[in-house]
């Protein structure tokens, strides 16, 4: 007989979909646990760094996404990756954890669980802005998990259950989406199109982000400006514009323009613009220049000027994880008897959704310390940053300067 799992990732955002068939921490102290899920979530954060690049290259290489928008969680994606190799044992398990860019000799699967738990505690507990990162399991009437998968999934993962029958699909596919709705502030509302009677078991990650800039961009500025999509192509799009004291860098050695633009303490937006070509900057771009940005951008007086955005995107990302590594968990050789007893589960879909919105006020994305010294100098011209041709964007933890969501924007119109 068989039967169908799903695994779903949902960022206001994203969500992903599994198929089942036959045949260091500066600043927390506390128990030993607690000390090493702190230190273990961040060099989880620190190998997504390793994975959101990979996964930015393999989205962006797509033929269907070179001349597109990209924006995804990659956070996001591990969350729902990590939730399931829980359930994934042997092989499979060996691939997950190296496709996620983990080292089983240097960190356990214990160790990852308390980083990941860490990780949930940590992002949900922020003040100021509005960041949420949790996880569902929907359960079919007749499929019965094992007791130890779903304790893992709660204690780790935050996870919530509920039972589903999913011999009434349309049912079963209102019954999670209301749930996805709610969970993402109504910026995913279909997040399931179809539900298959055959299903047993959906797995829902969602992250979801609102924030309002440290310093608002006046409404009133806001005009239309030319954005120039390539040498061919020219949209008129809202341009903000404020003149102040911005978080700016520039990187001489790939000829980049950084703009750190701040929420709060613990999350800010950078947006980062090459002067000759997006493809340019993408060949060459990694974690070491983000770790240098962060660690360079200095308080200067400029005129910025950034679009107005509001996006969608969705990708299926079977064939990306494939070309990654992960291939075990797509076919007949997936072994994820940590889930259940039967041996017919394997995944047939991974498909990620994410938004953006940014505007004068801030931002929202459904899945994202420093010390100011200043050089005193003489008075100089307000010199200019406009974003009028395609740049990269990330949204960033300051605290463990990881990526929560990250992306390019070739048309903001």
């Amino acid at each position: 007989m068989r039967v169908l799992l799903s695994l779903c990732a949902a960022l206001v955002l994203l969500w992903s979909t599994v198929q089942c068939r036959p045949g260091h921490d500066h600043s927390h102290h506390g128990n030993n646990d607690v000390s090493i899920s702190a230190n273990g979530s961040l060099k989880i954060y620190q190998e997504n760094l390793d994975f959101a690049f990979r996964l930015y290259k393999h989205i962006s290489a797509q033929p269907d996404s070179q001349s597109k928008n990209v924006f995804f969680s990659p956070l996001s994606v591990s969350v729902a990756l990590a939730a399931l190799s829980v359930g994934a044992r042997g092989k499979t398990h060996e691939q997950l954890f190296e496709g996620l860019g983990f080292n089983s000799t240097e960190i356990t699967t214990e160790e990852v669980n308390q980083a990941f738990q860490h990780i949930h505690h940590n992002l949900n507990e922020k003040t100021g802005i509005d960041l949420s990162l949790g996880n569902a399991l929907f359960i079919g009437q007749n499929f019965k998990p094992r007791p130890e998968f779903l304790e893992s999934m709660k204690r780790y993962y935050e996870s919530e259950g509920f039972s589903t029958d999913f011999s009434k699909p349309e049912e079963a596919k209102e019954q999670i989406n209301k749930y996805v709705n709610e969970k993402t502030k109504g910026k995913i509302t279909d997040l399931v199109q179809d539900v298959d009677p055959l299903t047993v078991m959906y797995i829902i990650n969602y992250i979801y982000f609102k924030g309002k800039w440290e310093i608002p961009f006046d409404p009133k500025a806001t005009k239309e400006h030319d954005f120039h999509v390539d040498d061919k192509t020219t949209v008129s799009v809202p341009m903000m514009y404020e003149e102040g004291g911005f978080y700016i860098y520039h990187d001489e050695g790939i000829s980049t323009h950084v703009l750190q633009l701040h929420y709060n303490e613990s999350v800010s937006m950078m947006l980062v613009l090459p002067e000759k070509g997006l493809q340019g900057l993408e060949e060459v771009v990694c974690k070491n220049h983000l770790k240098k940005w962060i660690g360079s951008v200095e308080k200067k007086k400029y005129q910025v000027f950034v679009p107005k955005l509001s996006l969608k995107t969705s990708y299926q990302l079977e064939k990306i994880l494939s070309e990654m590594g992960i291939t075990d968990i797509f076919g007949d050789t997936a072994d994820l008897t940590g889930i259940s007893e039967t041996t017919d589960l394997y995944v047939s879909k991974v498909m990620h959704k994410a938004s953006l919105d940014v505007d004068e006020a801030g931002a929202t994305a459904a899945a994202v310390t420093g010390v100011e010294v200043s050089e005193r100098t003489l008075p100089s011209p307000v010199r200019i940053l406009k974003f009028d041709h395609p740049f990269m964007v990330f949204l960033l933890s300051r605290e463990t300067k990881s990526i929560l969501f990250m992306g390019k924007i070739v048309n903001p119109a």
